[in-house]
């Protein structure tokens, strides 16, 4: 067993939520009281579970036995998930009263890019629950059980979905072109040429992530926020932002979300997750005289 911190406030009930409305069955359980999945790395494989202690504001870890040997790597990604390193105080000055109703929202993460690229594609046009049942299709299909846990499969490995029959992924319920795009990407995670770690100039490698087949700018933003978990990435081509911020142009929003840098990511999920929020209108929004 083993330990995790958090500073508080963390908002557990939201984040086990949110990843619980994601679930892709096969690979993870969630509930009320905790978070459980199966996860590979370095030829080994296992299951892990992590309940959050919010008296002593400590993660509880197990793992299974398969993991022990990449312990270190599993608590730093378990860790990345859960943006266990966010420094609460710091967004809540950075937000100001965008933050002060739900001062606990993390930005959710991933244990792996490559897997939350994966289920980025899956998501493109669909409601979040066709995404988890799309992931969940291809798990069935191409993951590896996990020894002494029957009840739970491994994400498919990149070499495996490279070598996927795109017709076969159709079948599941994509388009073939989305069926495309994931076998494009995991022959680039295999060849070494996807980012698999947050490259040094976030936009930069957002743009190129959208010269890739099937990834066009929501895609490739979403993804360096859940699959790096860039802090600094606003999305003002999402359909609920724009929602928002009616009647503003993209471009407004981008300049309006400026107020928020470098901690964009986190006034995302705030407005994401703050109903009926709107823009403050102060005489100038975005730079734009009223």
């Amino acid at each position: 067993m083993y330990t995790l911190n958090w500073q508080p406030p963390y908002d557990w009930q939201w984040m086990l939520g949110f990843l619980g409305a994601r679930a892709v069955t096969g690979v993870e359980t969630v509930t009320d009281a905790y978070y459980e999945r199966s996860f590979a790395c370095d030829g080994h494989q296992g299951v892990f579970r992590v309940t959050p202690d919010v008296d002593t504001c400590t993660l509880v870890v197990t793992l299974s036995e398969g993991l022990i040997p990449v312990a270190s790597t599993s608590l730093a990604r378990i860790a990345r998930l859960f943006d266990l390193d966010c420094d609460p105080q710091q967004i809540s000055v950075a937000l100001g009263k965008l933050g002060e109703a739900r001062p606990g929202l993390r930005l959710p993460g991933a244990m792996d890019a490559y897997e939350q690229g994966v289920r980025a594609i899956l998501g493109q046009l669909v409601s979040v629950a066709m995404a988890a049942k799309l992931a969940s299709r291809v798990v069935s299909l191409y993951g590896e059980p996990v020894m002494h846990f029957p009840e739970y499969i491994c994400f498919p490995t990149p070499e495996t979905l490279a070598a996927a029959d795109s017709l076969a992924l159709k079948g599941l319920g994509m388009p073939i072109k989305r069926a495309e795009s994931l076998i494009h990407l995991a022959q680039s995670v295999v060849d070494g040429t996807f980012p698999l770690f947050p490259p040094a100039d976030i936009e930069g490698g957002m743009k190129a992530l959208q010269q890739r087949p099937g990834i066009g700018r929501w895609t490739a933003n979403y993804l360096a926020l859940r699959g790096w978990q860039a802090k600094d990435v606003f999305l003002p081509d999402d359909y609920l932002i724009k929602q928002r911020f009616a009647g503003m142009t993209p471009a407004q929003i981008r300049r309006y979300a400026q107020r928020w840098q470098p901690w964009r990511s986190y006034a995302l999920l705030h407005i994401w997750y703050t109903d009926g929020w709107t823009p403050l209108i102060d005489g100038e929004i975005a730079g734009v005289k009223q």
